[in-house]
């Protein structure tokens, strides 16, 4: 095996120096973020020896996209995140453009990171999968070995210059490995490889194929059981739009169904959007100690600007919060992870608001950290608004249409203009839920510079804003009459 080396050392030392020099304005205070500089996909979630690691796809040179290293934290609880040293630079042959998303997987007591290393050859891209491995879960050497995978073991199955991410699972008695490719008329497609020791290995199946409508590439997949259904996750790139869903040039799909293991191949039943807001993406999960099925997702989108990097703020990206997933009716539902309900600290309590066409306001009630949770009675209304972190000339609006039962999110009077290469400006986003015995349950989640909005156990909203004009109230207002039952304001405690 060889060591990582001196770009390693050189890009800690840099973080090291340079973390302090970051501008806290727009920063998370309870989700996972990059020291300094740019942060992308979570990579090699894992519960390792008793904690959470999680990698992520870092350049912590600029707040923006770069050759990519794997940047790397832990925590016991997923809630208090420890910075740990970079663990993997782009230093050799095979990923000295980046060293691209991948995944973990323990065995015998030693951590196994698989990725891909990223190549550029006179304009071209090679893409292969490759390997390090670490007794500690810090520091890691790349295999001598690698690319584990390389143009041969893909030979005409997909595009080695579009070859990416693999994840690798356990089953039965042997390895599996997911990875993400293209036809050659550019269609999504989901290889799979196997190995019995977790260092050679053997193409065993196309997992899965799109089609035309469903994006020209897919990426990030993650194959698991919960449930009784067989889920893959991915994210396609330019997925055609479909109603309500896909909105975003890049989004996210669960595709449910059945494995057949003895051809490799998933028999999909159903598959849809996983989250309706604006960012979101690349989402990957672990199984815990507690065997609850862990996800956490980029909370940005590709092909936008990035206020904190047009501002000179010197970092770019965060992690969603960590979500507990389950299946329900054939579809993918995501929950905050119980152990937030722990740290949940009540500040206010209200009942039985009654909401007509005059705005109810609570003023300087929403601070940067703040935990929103709401009951609200709309069977003598057709439509509710709330609007969010409100000032005088901004905020976020959340409504309900009940003539439709479809809730939407706008961030288009809320800061700074947020674009990107959609066909029309994408700042309002719909999806539909139906109420519960008339009811919206709504749980928002609010971090200084995101909102993830959760209603009605059903559907997530995950949306970043950067607020120029401060804003700390609430107001709610109705067509006829909306009953707000219960409505409940707390904030994340962040202190160890």
């Amino acid at each position: 095996m060889s060591n990582n080396g001196e770009l390693l050392e050189q890009a800690n030392r840099y973080i090291e120096q340079h973390k302090r020099k970051v501008n806290q304005r727009y920063r998370n205070q309870y989700h996972l973020m990059a020291p300094v500089g740019w942060i992308n996909d979570p990579n090699g979630f894992v519960y390792f020896q008793g904690e959470y690691h999680l990698f992520y796809q870092h350049y912590p040179y600029d707040s923006q996209w770069g050759p990519m290293h794997w940047g790397h934290a832990k925590s016991k609880d997923l809630i208090h995140w420890q910075e740990l040293p970079v663990a993997l630079a782009p230093d050799q042959v095979y990923d000295k453009d980046g060293c691209f998303s991948g995944s973990a997987i323990e065995k015998d007591g030693l951590l196994y990171l698989f990725y891909t290393g990223h190549v550029v050859e006179k304009g071209v891209t090679y893409q292969t999968q490759c390997l390090a491995i670490s007794t500690d879960g810090i520091h890691f050497e790349k295999s001598a070995n690698n690319p584990v995978i390389d143009a041969q073991n893909l030979g005409d199955k997909g595009d080695i210059h579009d070859f990416r991410d693999p994840k690798v699972i356990q089953h039965d008695e042997a390895y599996y490995m997911v990875v993400a490719t293209k036809t050659a008329s550019d269609e999504g497609r989901i290889l799979m490889y196997r190995s019995a020791d977790l260092l050679t290995w053997d193409f065993y199946s196309i997992l899965l194929q799109g089609n035309k409508d469903q994006g020209i590439m897919w990426e990030c997949p993650d194959l698991f059981h919960l449930d009784g259904q067989d889920v893959l996750i991915l994210s396609p790139i330019q997925i055609k739009q479909a109603g309500l869903e896909y909105q975003n040039i890049s989004s996210t799909m669960a595709c449910l169904g059945q494995m057949n293991w003895q051809t490799g191949e998933l028999k999909v039943e159903t598959f849809h959007e996983m989250d309706f807001g604006f960012d979101f993406y690349a989402p990957q999960t672990t199984l815990d100690a507690k065997n609850r099925r862990v996800m956490i997702a980029w909370m940005q989108m590709w092909d936008r600007n990035m206020p904190t990097h047009e501002l000179g703020h010197h970092w770019a990206g965060s992690m969603t919060l960590p979500r507990e997933l389950h299946v329900r009716e054939g579809r993918l539902i995501q929950k905050p992870v119980s152990d937030y309900y722990r740290e949940l600290e009540y500040l206010y309590g209200f009942e039985n608001i009654s909401v007509e066409a005059k705005p109810v306001t609570f003023h300087k009630l929403i601070k940067d950290n703040t935990y929103l949770h709401l009951v609200v009675d709309l069977s003598q209304t057709a439509s509710f608004e709330i609007h969010f972190a409100k000032s005088k000339n901004e905020g976020i609006i959340y409504s309900y249409d009940a003539t439709t039962s479809e809730f939407s999110l706008s961030r288009e009077k809320s800061g700074y203009q947020i674009t990107g290469k959609e066909a029309q400006p994408l700042n309002k986003r719909r999806v539909k839920v139906p109420l519960i015995d008339n009811q919206l349950v709504l749980e928002v989640f609010r971090d200084t510079s995101s909102v993830e909005v959760f209603i009605n156990g059903l559907a997530t909203m995950t949306s970043t804003f950067y607020e120029i004009e401060k804003g700390e109230d609430i107001s709610f207002v109705a067509s006829e009459k909306a009953v707000i039952g219960s409505f409940e304001v707390g904030r994340v405690k962040i202190s160890d």
